[in-house]
């Protein structure tokens, strides 16, 4: 059969020109966070895609992680009442693959890698309401021989509908993944913890073969996750993808989410780079590449090396 639909899961420079050319093809497009390199670059890629009659959807797991998608359930029927404040918080200890050190293909560190799941987690669950400002430190503690990037970041963001979202980040986090959400209403509160409630603890002396993505042993007391894909909601988000080419869904996720979330981490960026809290829209200055250059440019050598 022909190809209806192709994923691309490229280093992030890549991916406008990829996205142009398989719009240009008469393909439906699945595009990897986060959605490109510049502000500008997405929106030539949404426009691509209208002019050729094609999808672009965007690769956010989160919008189909079980329990995740059952906070906002809960909070869509008014279990939390008026939600006034979300947290979410992805931290490691480094990415999967080299290329995410070179600032040049990655665009940033930990906020580009990870905040763009935190920042579109924040956005979805408040029922994408727009982003009126973004605060954001963040340093170099652990990574600083690989990479220019930052490998810790805190993002704080204010909402249209007064609501606030709390994005903590870091490359720099030893153990393996840890992945949460905390959601506070007027009504009521929730907390989610991505792996621990699927988990089995477990203590080995003598090792075994897998317990979760990124933890670096398995001797001593480890977590180790069953159906770990269908935990991340990464299965669902594809089957809901294939859907929505066949005309049977309508898209959870799309270029215009992804082109959102890139204009909040360009701010979070200046932010960091600037000192101050940024208000959206924002617009980097002309001749800015990449999200991570307003901080490189913008902050001294103590605020990028801290230690």
């Amino acid at each position: 059969r022909d190809i209806e639909m192709v994923t691309i899961a490229a280093p992030n420079s890549l991916h406008a020109q990829m996205t142009m050319d398989i719009a240009a093809a008469g393909k439906h497009i699945v595009c990897e966070k986060p959605l490109a390199m510049t502000i500008a670059e997405g929106e030539e890629m949404i426009a691509a895609a209208k002019r050729h009659g094609v999808l672009l959807m965007y690769g956010e797991e989160l919008f189909f992680t079980p329990k995740y998608l059952k906070a906002k359930e809960m909070a869509d029927s008014g279990a939390f009442g008026k939600v006034y404040l979300v947290k979410q918080s992805e931290k490691h200890f480094g990415p999967h693959s080299a290329w995410f050190w070179d600032v040049n293909r990655s665009g940033g560190g930990a906020l580009m890698d990870l905040g763009c799941h935190g920042i579109a987690f924040c956005y979805w669950f408040l029922g994408r309401a727009p982003v009126k400002s973004v605060y954001c430190q963040m340093g170099t503690y652990v990574h600083g021989d690989k990479t220019k990037a930052e490998d810790d970041s805190l993002c704080i963001l204010e909402f249209a509908n007064g609501a606030i979202g709390v994005v903590e980040n870091s490359w720099a986090r030893r153990g393996g993944m840890d992945d949460r959400i905390e959601v506070f209403g007027e009504d009521g509160c929730t907390y989610a913890n991505l792996h621990m409630g699927n988990a089995l603890p477990t203590y080995s002396e003598n090792g075994y073969g897998y317990a979760v993505e990124k933890a670096p042993t398995t001797k001593g007391w480890t977590y180790p996750v069953f159906e770990e894909l269908w935990n991340y909601g990464t299965p669902q988000e594809l089957a809901h993808f294939a859907r929505c080419v066949r005309g049977k869904e309508t898209p959870q996720a799309s270029g215009e989410d992804g082109l959102v979330v890139l204009r909040a981490i360009y701010a979070g960026y200046a932010s960091a780079g600037e000192g101050r809290k940024v208000a959206l829209p924002y617009l980097p200055p002309p001749g800015v590449k990449k999200p991570v250059d307003l901080w490189l440019n913008g902050a001294s050598r103590e605020q990028r090396a801290p230690h």
